[in-house]
């Protein structure tokens, strides 16, 4: 359970969430976790089997706090508030903003907190394992993304970012496969590919890139925001530009870095892939359902958030994000503040 700008998380699938003398009560077990007057409430999000009283829904309708219900792996079913919620006229502005130039200065902030992220998972590689991989080679590409960095925020053109990032992306890239540590035998990385993968390391990669956007399109919905208008992905149907936008600043720490984790731990190895006719290759049904076990015991970690200085655990960063990015569009923050990580 954690309380983060004004909203409740609630994220014990077992937990039960009732309304009492105008608090709000999570207990479970018969056991009170924490207590919360309504009044200091914005939103409840809830990821638990047991959702909410009526009594509850109907003092937050009253009150005009919204009530979000997501799944405990964070699929979002929908949100419930009462006449007016406020969230055609976010959207509105986001539409607004998609369409103008403010576009470029969330898209900024975006690659920025990407960039960033990508040289911290260099630079933490190089801290934690100085004797087992090739530190100079690295140093030189964590300086060249810091190189790249520097010039993110005085660009003036969209092209003119997605040429950086570009270019911090191959040297990223370029670097990832030293940062790989066992069986490189058959865990090797040469170059990033996609639709398919055609070895372990982008099939995991993939993967996990799959499961982050899906969360971050569930957490946008969940904030009132259009998942499917974004500022830096050009719009497409049926594709969710904004929770890609979103998800750049997260990829490298809460994807890439728990791919390699996973093969340096020794947690994947190569029967649990399987290669298709056309070359493709994905997780066998017996390794997905192991990926997507430990995807959820990382998303149970605790860190403390970059910007918020509270503590909450991992599978909250996109809802935070999400929030911020929310607030920021209604204009009550100045800026968006990306997610960054060391």
């Amino acid at each position: 359970m954690r309380k983060l700008l004004n909203v409740l998380f609630v994220t014990d699938p077992d937990a039960k969430v009732s309304l009492e003398t105008n608090n709000v009560y999570v207990k479970k077990d018969g056991e009170i976790l924490l207590r919360v007057p309504l009044l200091n409430l914005e939103q409840l999000v809830l990821f638990n089997y047991f959702g909410a009283t009526p009594q509850l829904l109907g003092e937050c309708a009253k009150q005009n706090i919204s009530v979000s219900f997501l799944s405990e792996y964070g699929r979002y079913y929908g949100t419930f508030h009462g006449p007016s919620s406020g969230n055609v006229l976010l959207r509105r502005e986001q539409y607004r903003i998609a369409d103008d130039v403010r576009a470029l200065e969330y898209s900024k902030n975006f690659i920025f907190g990407k960039l960033h992220n990508q040289k911290w998972v260099i630079e933490r590689a190089i801290r934690d394992y100085p004797l087992r991989l090739d530190a100079k080679l690295l140093k030189k590409q964590s300086l060249f993304i810091t190189e790249q960095l520097k010039q993110i925020l005085d660009i003036d053109n969209k092209d003119l970012l997605r040429a950086a990032e570009g270019n911090a992306a191959h040297c990223y890239f370029s670097a990832f496969d030293e940062l790989i540590l066992q069986n490189k035998e058959y865990f090797t990385f040469k170059t990033r590919n996609r639709r398919p993968p055609t070895d372990a390391v982008n099939a995991l990669l993939s993967f996990a890139y799959t499961l982050l956007a899906g969360e971050c399109r569930h957490a946008l919905e969940m904030v009132g925001l259009d998942s499917y208008v974004g500022f830096l992905h050009a719009d497409r149907p049926g594709r969710a530009s904004l929770a890609l936008d979103l998800m750049e600043e997260l990829r490298p720490h809460f994807a890439d870095r728990f791919v390699i984790s996973l093969i340096n731990r020794n947690e994947v190895a190569e029967s649990d892939f399987e290669v298709q006719s056309s070359g493709a290759m994905h997780l066998t049904s017996t390794a997905r359902k192991s990926f997507l076990s430990s995807w959820q015991s990382r998303k149970k970690e605790e860190i403390t958030h970059p910007f918020l200085k509270e503590k909450l655990e991992w599978g909250l960063v996109p809802y935070c994000q999400a929030l911020l990015l929310a607030r920021t569009i209604r204009g009550d923050l100045e800026a968006y503040p990306p997610f960054l990580w060391k």
